[in-house]
């Protein structure tokens, strides 16, 4: 096995430089740093990264917990973390909780465990207060990242409030008074926050309680019930509103199934959106938000507090953008 003494002997340096050189601890000059480089590479130098991590109290990983890595905001945001800390040269560890708590509390032991040097976390829904137990015993520095709370953590989401009342002022200008809302699963602090702005934003319209329809439930069954028993009423809603792009998937579906045309029969606007959006017929009113910009933020308010622990805790909100388009028309003239 090649050692560091044999890499400081063919650049003819000291252990010490070839050490700086690796570690980045001391400025190096460039001619001499290209020898230490150029020895390392003839040599197959590869460096102990665990002895390398007990000396420096660091091991250049962080951890990224969220609840669903397939779903396309979270896609977005896992690349978008990913991204920054591959510039920084920090590894990223991924897990999924599925919307799981224990599952959650399972990969937050695991990652504290592996002694990763931050973690971004995506808050599992029913995820309580004893989630976070472990970061304040262990000191280990966390960023809530989608899913924001009151916690005293650096976090980074998005403005749910604006988009949802603004949609709503554009559906009932278009003449619809009975809006549907799919909110899914409102212990998501997300979701929850999109729910509440919904019920304000309708009552300052002018609607009463009776046409502001809400679908609220924990599991998809549920979603779709509750989807199938509103478009079915004797009274059905004449706009849906979808809180995410799988909720959206489980609105469309019924939607089609009653044999409903947009915006002919029935107006349709959805949180997220699909890829490849332009290929839906008619296309999608969309309220995309910045998910690659909430990864990269998160990952760098983790770097931030990495560095320093006692600065007070940052809470970012970005703005998403509303597209509009043909699915959101005017009231059906039934």
């Amino acid at each position: 096995m090649t050692t560091m003494v044999k890499v400081a002997k063919l650049a003819g340096v000291s252990i010490s430089t070839v050490s700086h050189v690796l570690n980045g601890t001391r400025h190096v000059g460039e001619e001499t740093r290209q020898r230490v480089l150029k020895a390392i590479e003839e040599t197959s130098y590869r460096q102990d990264a665990l002895a390398r991590a007990m000396r420096r109290s660091r091991t250049d990983s962080i951890g990224l917990i969220v609840s669903d890595g397939g779903e396309p905001a979270f896609a977005e945001m896992i690349r978008g973390v990913e991204e920054t800390a591959a510039h920084q040269g920090i590894t990223l560890l991924l897990a999924n909780s599925a919307e799981d708590p224990d599952r959650e509390a399972r990969a937050v032991q695991t990652l504290l465990e592996r002694r990763v040097d931050g973690i971004i976390l995506a808050r599992a829904a029913g995820s309580g207060a004893e989630a976070l137990a472990d970061f304040a015993s262990q000191d280990t520095p966390l960023v809530l990242m989608d899913r924001l709370s009151d916690d005293p953590y650096d976090q980074v989401g998005v403005e749910n409030r604006g988009p949802i009342r603004e949609l709503v002022e554009h559906l009932v200008s278009q003449g619809h008074r009975r809006i549907l809302l799919v909110a899914g699963d409102t212990r998501v602090a997300t979701l929850q926050e999109r729910h509440d702005e919904f019920t304000k934003a309708m009552a300052a319209a002018g609607i009463a309680p009776s046409d502001q329809l809400a679908v609220i439930a924990a599991a998809p069954a549920e979603t779709d019930a509750g989807i199938q028993d509103a478009l079915s009423s004797a009274r059905p809603p004449t706009a849906v509103i979808a809180c995410s792009t799988v909720l959206a998937a489980a609105a469309l579906r019924r939607i089609q199934q009653r044999g409903l045309r947009m915006p002919e029969d029935i107006a349709f606007a959805t949180f997220d959106g699909f890829a490849y959006a332009d290929l839906f017929q008619p296309q999608l009113t969309t309220v995309r938000q910045p998910a690659f910009q909430v990864g990269t933020t998160a990952a760098e308010l983790l770097t931030k507090r990495i560095t320093d622990k006692l600065a007070e805790p940052s809470v970012v909100r970005l703005v998403p953008t509303i597209e509009y388009r043909a699915s959101t028309g005017p009231k059906p003239a039934f």
